[in-house]
């Protein structure tokens, strides 16, 4: 699921305050694609079992909303029948939710000034002292940025090849593929379950830990929001006013220079 259900509160009280065609747009579309967040949380093994009763019962689904899929992404999705269509966004939401609580917890460090010791690049450059993380994220040159970004599709294009069956094809959502020495000379830590934490548990307290996953992951995707919010709209989320510092800079443009000429 793409951006929790949660977001769309952020972005129908924020849209009439927003001047930025870009941030409507962008806002709009949160909306549109987060109608199915409190949509199942596990994969189905049939596409019997998308039915509304077996839907239901599955992981995520919160009282007293329930299933909630008013626009029917999972029926009518564009990523073929409701079984494709149900492991795409539920997987896009357990990603987004895992990147939300480390945005979440990011903000809050940057805010408070904390940064590693050693220098940021290899140039020396160290680690910027500001007030929020999107200054942190100005702060940073634009060559570091591409590296960030390449890391980021390089992951994502490993998932994709190596998963030995994918998401939408009866796949587990939210598991990555160990690193294999072969790709990754000497090795590496995987993504998923590094110091294999989840080997033994039961089947019991896996469930019990992805429903806590999914429901902190929505939560910390409302939070992100609301710090990005009152940000730039000083009183959008009265809990967080004098809390969260203005930002001047622009959400939307993650390099200092675009990397395509002017049109």
């Amino acid at each position: 699921y793409d951006p929790p259900s949660s977001t769309n509160i952020f972005s129908f009280v924020l849209y009439p305050q927003i001047k930025s065609n870009t941030m409507r747009a962008v806002l709009a579309l949160l909306l549109a694609t987060s109608a199915a967040a409190f949509s199942p949380a596990a994969q189905t093994s049939s596409k019997s079992a998308l039915g509304a009763t077996a839907v239901d019962k599955e992981l995520g689904v919160q009282a007293p909303i329930g299933f909630f899929d008013p626009l029917g992404f999972i029926k009518n999705g564009p990523y073929g029948g409701p079984e494709e269509n149900f492991s795409h966004y539920r997987s896009v939401e357990v990603k987004h939710g895992r990147i939300a609580m480390f945005a979440f917890v990011g903000y809050i460090v940057h805010a408070n000034g904390i940064t590693f010791p050693w220098a940021m690049q290899m140039d020396g450059t160290p680690f910027p002292k500001v007030a929020s993380a999107p200054e942190a994220w100005d702060s940073i040159s634009d060559a570091a940025k591409i590296q960030i970004f390449l890391f980021v599709g390089f992951l994502e294009f490993y998932r994709e090849v190596a998963s030995e069956k994918h998401y939408m094809k009866g796949g587990k959502i939210g598991d990555f593929p160990d690193f294999d020495a072969k790709v990754i000379p000497g090795g590496a830590l995987n993504l998923y379950d590094p110091f294999g934490y989840s080997k033994n548990k039961s089947a019991a307290a896996k469930e019990a830990g992805l429903i806590k996953e999914l429901n902190n992951g929505r939560l910390a995707m409302i939070g992100i929001f609301g710090f990005l919010s009152e940000a730039k709209i000083e009183g959008a989320v009265p809990a967080l006013k004098g809390i969260i510092p203005s930002y001047a800079g622009e959400f939307m443009a993650p390099m200092s220079h675009s990397l395509f000429p002017s049109l």
